[in-house]
């Protein structure tokens, strides 16, 4: 036992020690992460790498339009694939298991295939270089529908027979029944969709054109291009891109881990 956990800490320290130096880096003088052997800790901490991101270089406005993108999506995909899922769960409609079958066969398909038919669509309606070009296409996914459909499934029916007796309608049905009861893998799915659209690169960086939507990862990678030696200035960015996705993962971890454990073996 104490083998193990010696090993496990040992591991654990190996994976988290690109991050701790990473943190110690953005807090160092310029030049001083490019010294050999690069030192863990800065040795004068200082805030002048942040400021000159959100002074110098406007990545504030960046970082917004990051948040209120995820933000968006995240609703979007929360309410769409939840109206999805419980359908394909608990209504009874022609060709509802072939359907579904359907859409889980497009899981083979990689996201980058449908992505140039996906943008001519975008242009033909005028959504390019529009935010609604990057929220709209992932308001619904067929993952996020599979989560939910699975943990739908063990709602009893009789639950739900209830409500219908009492005079509540679907949606009724769907907000006052189906939402409280999948809570754990709604907030499963929220995280999913919160961090694979916080970090979306190459979905945003074709569909805005113009500088003033860029996301925070387009901008980095940009700042990456301009200032390749400023070793301090980039792990002070990198910094401010992993910090959202890790406050909401502590912060809903308990929820998370359950939705995880439960959601995938509900029938």
């Amino acid at each position: 036992m104490v083998a193990n956990n010696v090993a496990l800490a040992g591991l654990a320290v190996i994976v988290a020690f690109p991050l701790i130096w990473m943190v110690g880096a953005s807090f160092m003088q310029n030049g001083e992460a490019n010294a050999a052997p690069p030192p863990l800790l800065p040795r004068s901490p200082s805030l002048l790498q942040y400021r000159a991101l959100f002074e110098r270089l406007s990545l504030g406005k960046y970082f917004v339009n990051s948040l209120v993108l995820a933000c968006v999506v995240t609703l979007l995909s929360l309410i769409c694939n939840s109206l999805a899922g419980y359908a394909f769960a608990k209504l009874r409609f022609r060709g509802r298991d072939r359907l579904f079958g359907g859409l889980l066969a497009t899981l083979a398909v990689p996201a980058q295939v449908g992505m140039l038919p996906l943008f001519l669509l975008l242009r033909a309606v005028g959504l390019v270089n529009s935010i609604w070009g990057v929220i709209l296409p992932s308001a619904a996914s067929v993952f996020g529908i599979f989560l939910v459909r699975q943990y739908a499934r063990a709602i009893p029916d009789e639950l739900l027979d209830a409500a219908r007796v009492d005079g509540a309608s679907e949606l009724r049905v769907w907000w006052s029944v189906v939402l409280p009861s999948c809570r754990p893998i709604l907030v499963t799915l929220a995280l999913f969709t919160f961090m694979a659209t916080w970090n979306d690169f190459l979905w945003p960086l074709i569909v805005f054109t113009g500088e003033s939507h860029w996301t925070l990862p387009v901008a980095l990678a940009n700042l990456n291009g301009e200032h390749i030696q400023d070793t301090e200035l980039m792990m002070a960015g990198a910094v401010l891109s992993v910090l959202p996705v890790l406050v909401l993962f502590l912060a809903l971890q308990r929820q998370y881990i359950e939705g995880i454990l439960v959601g995938g073996v509900k029938e």
